[in-house]
């Protein structure tokens, strides 16, 4: 029998951005941050820039890009609108991922999924665009099954599973229905030829769970949660929380 893929830990840093944005001193440094989750066990490192620029900047997107060509085996995922700015950083730095988002410009943070009844046709030739350039693609997607063999007919790698309906849920009579759901879209993606991540208010309360009961997650993308812990325990011990997190949904006896 084969053993599951153990789930990577990419760290979203906007929120570290956002924060130095407010002066003008450089602190915190999204670079060092990155460097730091690094060194406790990150597997990578997700970004989002915006076309304005609130947090992740242009700068901050190609430091980074370089900071990673030192450390083999870690990712680089690039999320964003590629029909706003993030083809240009696709095709400028070819990083291992970009996820497509269908934010619009200005959006307070990501809140829906790709509605691919209409928008598969112009989706198409930017999926194509960045797998020509050896880019993953991953497509940020509502738990909906029936959607999953769609996503794969517009050329996608992956999907990244949109995780907010699963936190809201958290601790609530309906927690387990909306697993379900979450378990019965990634079954369905795996039948299609697609890889799972997932993203989006995970923590580390309720990623266990959701890792135990959901399979094939490839990749979880954190940010907001993190980083946050990360102001009351720092970057290490915060990262190995969460890698604790991740070894408990694939070994009953490690406990997070």
């Amino acid at each position: 029998m084969t053993s599951p893929i153990r789930t990577a830990l990419s760290v979203n840093l906007n929120k570290v951005a956002l924060v130095r944005n407010t002066r003008h001193l450089g602190i915190p440094s999204v670079e060092r941050a990155a460097r730091l989750c690094l060194d406790a066990g990150a597997n990578g490192i997700t970004v989002h820039p915006r076309p304005d620029a609130r947090h992740i900047r242009t700068e901050d997107v190609r430091a980074l890009h370089r900071l990673l060509q030192g450390w083999p085996g870690a990712e680089f995922n690039i999320e964003g609108n590629p029909f706003h700015n993030l083809m240009e950083f696709v095709r400028e730095l070819r990083p291992d991922q970009c996820t497509f988002v269908p934010d619009s410009e200005g959006q307070f943070t990501s809140d829906h999924g790709w509605n691919l009844a209409a928008d598969s046709e112009r989706l198409r030739p930017v999926i194509a665009e960045a797998r020509s350039l050896g880019v993953r693609v991953s497509l940020f997607m509502d738990p909906v099954p029936q959607a999953m063999a769609a996503a794969k007919g517009v050329g996608a790698d992956r999907v990244e599973l949109y995780t907010e309906s699963y936190a809201t849920a958290w601790g609530t009579p309906h927690q387990q229905e909306v697993l379900r759901q979450f378990a019965d879209t990634a079954r369905a993606a795996l039948a299609a030829g697609l890889q799972v991540n997932a993203g989006h208010d995970l923590n580390r309360d309720n990623l266990t769970e959701f890792l135990r009961t959901v399979p094939g997650v490839r990749e979880v993308s954190i940010g907001h949660a993190l980083i946050s812990d990360a102001l009351e325990l720092g970057y290490a011990a915060t990262v190995s929380a969460y890698q604790a997190c991740i070894s408990a949904a694939f070994d009953p006896a490690v406990r997070a």
